[in-house]
């Protein structure tokens, strides 16, 4: 089974599950008179919906790439994964509305042994479905079933604070109902706005597990020629669906068909170990020669007094057009990158003037 009929599967079981304790709840709250077991069952009837966004989702996400989307369109999931951080949101505010109201003027109830079975069987059922949906979407990659599986866990602590308030109703007579249902409100709006802000953090862009890149960065120093891995890019438009570039460090006396042979394999190792479509650039070298390492040497010195530069790489020394060129990454936290910039190239001229210098200002991808 592939991956989105995974996905639409777990989906289909919390939609009727989720039907299932509607019902139940709703029945349980009207005869009761209880205001927090019928919004318990609308959290129920909110999670279906969840669900039946979540499919929709998948669906469109799984969708062949055309000409107007010729990068497919995985990247509809985290919208999908929005919509239902909007109803998590939409749901807490909802409950806090009422229990507010219920604090201010509390309502008679009419708990019995039934009711307390139900509330029972409801969080246990809500608190599993939540667990088995929100592992399920950690291991499809899927935000959208994460946040469905948070969204229920949540349902299942309010059916706990509601059963909490029935048993202290039943024994005391004191009603918390609305006191408990405030504070659970504002967990739910909280987590609410906690997925939302993590879902808009995936659209604009996030950099990419670490762990990932170091795999690719050691698989492609496992090819002999490569001397160097660099500036690895990578843009996810879905949880399935990855392309990127990488430059290689490679000696400059290669010629052409050796590097397309070497970029080619590399390129088919990648797709078929990380399912990442890589393109693959390079970087000559030639820093073997003694003009060429006095010059990498004196970089490396200048540079180590700017904690703020993280690595050079792409040094080359082209003899002759009299040109030295390298790239720096600075940290982001960087606010004098261009002033770094000119003072290490005219370090630099002092001591070899003969050569002009082109320095990149890369930026730090995927470096730690």
């Amino acid at each position: 089974m592939d991956r989105s009929s995974k996905i639409i599967k777990v989906s289909i079981t919390g939609i009727l599950v989720n039907i299932l304790l509607v019902g139940f709840k709703s029945a349980v709250g009207f005869i009761s008179g209880s205001i927090a077991i019928i919004m318990d069952a609308l959290n129920n009837l909110s999670d279906a919906l969840s669900s039946i966004i979540t499919i929709i989702g998948t669906k469109l996400a799984n969708k062949k790439p055309d000409k107007e989307h010729p990068y497919g369109h995985g990247r509809v999931e985290h919208i999908t994964a929005i919509i239902i951080a909007i109803i998590v949101i939409i749901a807490g505010v909802t409950a806090l509305k009422e229990s507010f109201e219920k604090v201010i003027h509390p309502v008679e109830v009419n708990y019995t042994a039934v009711t307390l079975i139900i509330l029972v069987g409801g969080i246990l059922t809500k608190y599993f479905l939540g667990t088995y949906v929100e592992k399920q979407g950690e291991l499809l990659y899927s935000e959208s079933l994460v946040a469905s599986g948070k969204d229920a866990k949540f349902d299942s602590i309010i059916s706990f604070s509601t059963l909490v308030a029935a048993i202290i109703y039943l024994i005391f007579h004191i009603s918390i109902e609305g006191i408990l249902g405030v504070i659970i409100s504002i967990m739910i709006l909280k987590s609410g706005v906690e997925m939302l802000r993590d879902d808009f953090s995936s659209i604009i862009g996030e950099r990419v597990d670490s762990e990932l890149t170091n795999h690719i960065k050691e698989k492609i120093l496992e090819f002999p020629e490569v001397k160097g891995v660099y500036d690895l890019i990578l843009h996810k438009y879905g949880p399935e669906n990855m392309i990127g570039s990488v430059h290689i460090e490679v000696d400059d006396d290669m010629t052409a068909k050796h590097i397309h042979t070497l970029t080619r394999n590399i390129s088919s190792v990648i797709f078929n170990e990380f399912h990442i479509i890589l393109t693959v650039g390079i970087y000559a070298s030639n820093s073997d020669n003694e003009i060429s390492r006095n010059i990498k040497n004196e970089i490396n010195e200048i540079i180590a007094q700017y904690p703020e530069i993280l690595q050079m790489h792409g040094f080359y020394v082209d003899d002759e057009n009299d040109t030295v060129s390298f790239d720096l990454i600075f940290d982001f936290k960087s606010t004098r990158t261009e002033e770094i910039k000119n003072i290490i190239i005219q370090q630099l001229k002092e001591k070899y003037p003969k050569y002009s210098y082109m320095v990149v200002l890369d930026s730090d991808f995927s470096e730690d």
